[in-house]
């Protein structure tokens, strides 16, 4: 391992951040720019092959182009004598290894994550190494995938200088416990295969163990391609045990069709609250009560209507016995009518001079005390006459 203070170009080492199968990575300084970056040393047998180093390159290229601010920036690579190197921007927070989060949390982590990939799998990049290590969360809670050097790059027309034996390379590249069992078998991988792992890992920081272990990698491989994980805790909602079930499927074909959609399916989720989510897990086993209540409801308003209407045709009846013939045509409210001596007909005049005149086959109210003008109220509306007779004798 290099010491701090050893300079690659113009990069200062600064402190070791961290070490594994894939290089080692420093805190270093930029000492042009003057800011602190993350630096990446490549491991000897990748930076000796001519291939593999070419083949590394290539990528950091393509991983260079997606601008994602889910993706740790890619600024540089080098190198320094028999040194490769990649520089990074520095992420300030921890990786997800040994993350204990809640619930909504882990949704949240899973969609930046998915969406991460998605502008990955967009360029044409396949990651192949999602796992706790390579995924970083800020301090304001913004995730950071890391580790794309490694990443397998779809060739296209544009990509004349990727060849089978360049990306023959990297096919057995991956962390046991989150390859894919296509990964396992060392069959053709694709977008579906970071999909996988996402799943493993979202598994295990709900469960707080990995999805498939073993004593030996060899174990953990048999049991990607054979076992099914345990069950996650009953505090799970079941929304959230079905993503992640879903994701971690050994037949591609089953899992999400693409990064995308599983980051609109975390995003939904992420959007309701806890308790929200806990409710439509529940058995629905009162659906029967609520809609009979509804149907009770609906009956009772149907049964008020039709005694409503019943009540006023009953009033209707006792204010006006009396059968009327309208003679004229016009169609207005009238009040305060005059009636005929004989007590046969009602004329109401307007100010303009117009009159209108109801005929009935016997005599209005009740044949006593009732003077020829008396006010009363006779109504025409909407074509139908109806009349209110106030038999009151009136005041002298």
């Amino acid at each position: 391992m290099m010491t701090p203070g050893t300079r690659l170009g113009v990069y200062e080492l600064v402190a070791p951040l961290g070490a594994g199968g894939m290089g080692e990575v420093h805190r270093a300084r930029d000492t042009r720019l003057g800011r602190e970056v993350a630096l990446k040393l490549l491991p000897a047998a990748i930076a000796a092959d001519p291939a593999g180093l070419s083949r590394f390159e290539q990528e950091a290229r393509c991983v260079a182009a997606v601008n994602h601010p889910n993706i740790v920036g890619l600024f540089d690579i080098g190198r320094e004598g028999p040194v490769a190197y990649m520089v990074t921007e520095l992420v300030d927070g921890s990786t997800l290894r040994g993350a204990r989060l809640p619930v909504r949390k882990v949704t949240e982590v899973g969609a930046q994550i998915a969406d991460a990939l998605a502008a990955a799998h967009a360029a044409g990049v396949t990651h192949r190494d999602i796992k706790p290590d390579n995924v970083m969360l800020t301090r304001d809670g913004r995730v950071k995938v890391l580790d794309f050097g490694v990443a397998k790059v779809s060739p296209s027309a544009g990509d004349e200088g990727l060849t089978v034996a360049q990306t023959a390379i990297g096919s057995v590249v991956g962390t046991v416990g989150y390859m894919a069992p296509e990964q396992v078998r060392g069959e053709p991988m694709g977008p579906r295969t970071d999909i996988f792992a996402v799943g493993a890992l979202l598994y295990e920081l709900l469960q707080g163990a990995p999805a498939f272990d073993g004593e030996t990698p060899a174990e953990v491989m048999t049991a990607t391609l054979r076992s099914d994980p345990a069950d996650l805790p009953s505090g799970v909602p079941e929304p959230v045990r079905q993503i992640v079930h879903r994701c971690l499927e050994k037949d591609p074909g089953e899992r999400f069709q693409s990064a995308r959609d599983l980051s609109f399916a975390l995003r939904r989720l992420a959007g309701s609250s806890t308790a929200a989510l806990r409710l439509a897990t529940q058995p629905r086993r009162a659906d029967w009560r609520l809609a009979l209540a509804l149907s009770a409801l609906i009956l009772g308003g149907l049964l008020a209507g039709g005694a409503f209407r019943w009540v006023g045709s009953a009033q209707d009846g006792a204010i006006d016995p009396i059968q009327l013939t309208r003679v004229t045509s016009d169609r207005r409210n009238e009040l305060a009518p005059s009636f005929s001596p004989d007590r046969t007909l009602a004329e109401d005049h307007d100010c303009e001079g117009s009159t209108m005149t109801t005929a009935s086959g016997r005599q209005f109210g009740d044949g006593g005390g009732l003077p020829t003008s008396r006010p009363g109220t006779i109504r025409v509306q909407n074509g139908q006459t109806r009349a209110r007779i106030d038999t009151t004798p009136a005041e002298e």
